[in-house]
């Protein structure tokens, strides 16, 4: 994307400096400082004051633009900007609206710049009359220019408010943006050179925002995890084309709250929605010049400002309204809100990023700096890495933690990259300020919190290692299921933990089941379709050469790449997803959809569609219109509803693996296609037939008033081969009978059980496909004594599975 037209003077100062380029660059780019004189011990430009209102001296807490009517009467905002290295800090007001003018140049915004001249415990503060809701605002933040030592301080620069509630405008990155010139001759050393042009024409600025919602008229739905169903979600993506959505209310918060939106949730039976990133967020300067877009939004710059452009209602503060409205609308139907939210780095990128707000208010105390301190350590492969350690750094993310939670009301978050924020100097730590801030805070530790377990730094594969009270993304779980259903496991031992609750990485420190969300895709990757439809990525409609994007995909394209007309592979794939959606939806933890699934949506087969914001990403609406795939989301439906019945299918406890009354029926039991419970030598040897017995007498836990739980117990039959099997039911004292209640080999399932099959009779198992039946009990004891407690199951982590050894190295 062209950047806006420089002023002519401008343009002859950089390209005089061009021609003059010293080998090693005068790091002010050429320009003379400002004169400055003192204030509060600190420096200042002179010749600021303004023509408008007089600062008072105001307070230091909270930090950010707060409005508010004093004691005396008087209302206005205080302002506060944590800002420890800068020698001085000008508040900003802009009056006019922003735009271009008739000759195409940006038009000038009236700007009023008040010195802040109170310093507190390194809090810049002020408060100004009459400064109301709506009134855009920023900061220039004064200090020296030293990249050397890791000082990028430049007042040229107009810096977003860290802690700003509503942002309006867009980022469009023209070289005023940067505080370095961008376009220097020698790129190698481009960051050291100051750029002194005015970036304000070209920045988004905060915005003033009301308080005073106090959530009393909304009742949050608070699911227990062990019932948890997460549904991950894009605000616009989900609802541009649907249509049920009025058309001005698509790609909007209040798109995502119409009664259309909702209704389809509340019927597939999800309990929580998972919204990809909706903190203000950047667009990448490579992406603008391809002529894309950021579609995802992992490149936040405003950690408490709704993304503006998710509003319907207008970007002056309207925003933060229209999103609780969402909120509380969800919250109606019993749905919770969790945020993806992207802590672990910001859209400001490396040293030749732009200057957009923490680097321009201290980049030293915000960032993690390499030895070279001009160098930025990375550990998110964005660039940068906030340095979590530093106490202003951990007090933003827990302050924008704490208000997304008591003042938009969500319910919980998933922290993208989250070891990045485990990180203590550099290696992970469990015991990092991070978690031990989050562990023992008030707020935070009673909503849900999910950890991405893993960073791109050394050390960052975490899975199973964070502490009680976190869930997480579980990938090994992902991997064991794509495998097996593709027919690359060689046994089922890692499987058994997976449909288990994942007991081998989880079952410490009092971790439960839900401790594990299980997910087979998410927004990064193919989609379940593209899952079973291709074996390569096809993403180059992305403009990086198809380089981008994983190429271990562990899928399987049922013997064509991508589209075909030949009904058999058609057929095939259709089965395999509800092979995929049935093995999720029953496995023991937290399962995760993502949306569109449900009903067959494809990308095409692009596994990184961060930057389509275009049907590529957005769900198909008109698939429901096909009977194949409405059947499909009907059975995922179907699904959901038998474990929301069921307590057995979504067990709150590990699985002992031992007897759980009198009859010695154990409550969780593995068995080969003959029906004889599985060997120690059955759980190494290759297999594409597994059945999993879970017993409901005598669940571990119990209910309101600490009664006994008791469930129908279920029969689950999975078979990933080519061929046909035919699976002997377990007899006494599993079951005297059987009732089929799925079979994935059918397009359609039927309305009612099927007819009971009697213990001990073989069932045909059709080539790649799940039952799962019901059990009718039988009275009849075991046949012979259960194991010592030194047979090798009993030995088992809490009995799932035999040990598969350590977690693969990642």
């Amino acid at each position: 994307m062209s950047s806006a037209p420089e002023q002519g003077a401008e343009r002859a100062e950089r390209d005089d400096r061009f021609k003059r380029a010293p080998a090693r660059p005068r790091t002010d780019g050429g320009a003379t400082p400002p004169a400055v004189s003192g204030v509060n011990g600190h420096r200042r430009p002179e010749g600021r004051a303004p023509d408008g209102p007089a600062v008072r001296p105001g307070s230091s807490e909270p930090l950010g633009a707060r409005y508010r009517v004093g004691a005396d009467g008087v209302a206005g905002t205080n302002f506060a900007l944590w800002a420890g290295g800068a020698e001085a800090v000008e508040l900003c007001l802009f009056d006019d609206e922003p735009g271009t003018g008739p000759d195409g140049e940006p038009r000038l915004e009236g700007e009023t710049r008040l010195p802040l001249g109170e310093l507190t415990h390194e809090i810049w503060h002020g408060f100004v009359p009459g400064v109301r809701p709506g009134r855009r605002y920023g900061y220039r933040v004064h200090g020296r220019w030293d990249p050397w030592t890791g000082a990028r301080w430049n007042p040229a620069k107009l810096l977003l408010d860290p802690y700003a509630r509503a942002i309006d405008g867009d980022f469009t990155l023209p070289p005023e943006v940067y505080g370095h010139v961008r376009d220097w001759p020698q790129q190698y050393v481009a960051d050291t050179v100051r750029d002194d042009r005015d970036s304000a024409p070209y920045v988004p600025k905060g915005v003033v925002v009301a308080d005073g919602d106090d959530w009393a008229d909304d009742h949050r739905p608070k699911t227990p995890w062990a019932d948890s169903v997460i549904y991950e979600l894009h605000v616009r993506g989900f609802t541009m084309r649907h249509p049920g959505i009025p058309e001005r209310l698509r790609g909007t918060y209040a798109g995502l709250a119409h009664p259309a939106a909702v209704d389809h949730l509340v019927r597939l039976g999800v309990t929580a929605v998972e919204l990809l990133p909706v903190h203000h967020f950047a667009h990448e300067d490579h992406l603008l010049r391809r002529g894309l877009r950021n579609y995802w939004g992992y490149n936040s710059i405003g950690y408490f400002a709704p993304h503006a452009a998710y509003a319907a209602t207008g970007t002056r503060g309207r925003q933060v309204g229209e999103f609780k409205r969402m909120v509380r609308a969800l919250h109606a139907a019993g749905i919770e809100v969790i945020l993806d939210v992207v802590y672990n780095h910001t859209a400001e990128g490396g040293e030749l990023g732009p200057t957009l707000s923490l680097r321009g208010v201290d980049n030293r105390r915000y960032y993690r700096l390499q030895d070279d301190a001009r160098r930025y350590a990375d550990y998110t492969g964005c660039g940068n890495t906030l340095h979590v350690v530093q106490p202003n750094v951990l007090r933003l993310i827990t302050d924008s933690l704490r208000y997304w939670v008591t003042e938009m009301g969500v319910d919980g978050f998933r922290f993208d990259l989250a070891a990045a924020l485990a990180r203590s100097m550099h290696d992970v730590d469990m015991l990092s300020p991070f978690l031990a801030v989050i562990a023992q805070d008030p707020v935070l530790r009673r909503v849900k919190l999910i950890a991405e377990p893993w960073d791109v730094g050394s050390g960052g594969y975490q899975v199973g290692a964070f502490p009680p009270l976190w869930t997480e993304w579980n990938d090994r779980y992902r991997d064991a299921v794509r495998d097996f259903w593709r027919g690359a496991l060689p046994d089922v031992r890692d499987l058994g933990y997976r449909l288990s609750g994942s007991s081998d990485l989880y079952a410490w420190g009092g971790r439960r089941p839900y401790a594990s969300v299980n997910f087979i895709t998410a927004h990064d990757g193919f989609t379940l379709r593209d899952l079973v439809s291709y074996e390569q990525k096809h993403n180059e409609a992305n403009g990086e050469g198809n380089r981008d994007g994983t190429g271990d995909n562990r899928s399987w394209n049922c013997g064509a790449e991508g589209a075909t007309d030949d009904p058999a592979i058609l057929a095939l794939r259709r089965r395999q997803l509800r092979n995929l959606l049935t093995t999720l939806l029953l496995s023991t933890g937290v399962p995760m959809l993502v949306a569109g699934d449900e009903m067959g949506r494809t990308q095409g087969g692009n596994n990184n569609a961060y930057c389509q914001d275009n049907e590529t990403s957005w769900v198909d609406w008109s698939l429901l219109d096909d009977p194949g795939w409405r059947e499909l989301a009907e059975l995922s439906g179907r699904l959901l509803a038998l474990r929301r019945a069921h307590p057995v299918l979504r067990s709150r406890s590990f699985f002992s693996g031992r007897p759980q009354g009198a009859d010695g029926l154990r409550d969780l039991a593995w068995f080969t296609a003959d029906g004889t419970e599985m060997s120690e030598a059955d759980w190494y040897a290759p297999t594409a037939t597994l059945g999993m017995f879970l017993s409901g007498r005598d669940i571990p836990r119990r209910g309101p008033e600490g009664e006994p739980v008791v469930d129908d117990s279920f029969l689950t039959v999975l078979h990933a081969g080519p061929g046909p099997v035919r699976f002997t039911l377990p007899g006494a004292p599993w079951a005297s009978a059987y009732e089929l209640l799925v079979n994935t080999a059918l397009e359609r399932q039927a309305v009612a059980p099927g007819v009971r099959r009697p213990a001990g009779a073989p069932v045909a198992v059709r080539p790649r496909s799940v039952l799962l039946l019901r059990a009718v009990p039988a009275a009849s004891p075991l046949p012979r004594p259960f194991p010592a407690a030194s047979d090798t199951r009993l030995r088992r982590v809490r009995g799932s599975a035999p040990d598969p050894g350590p977690p693969a190295t990642r």
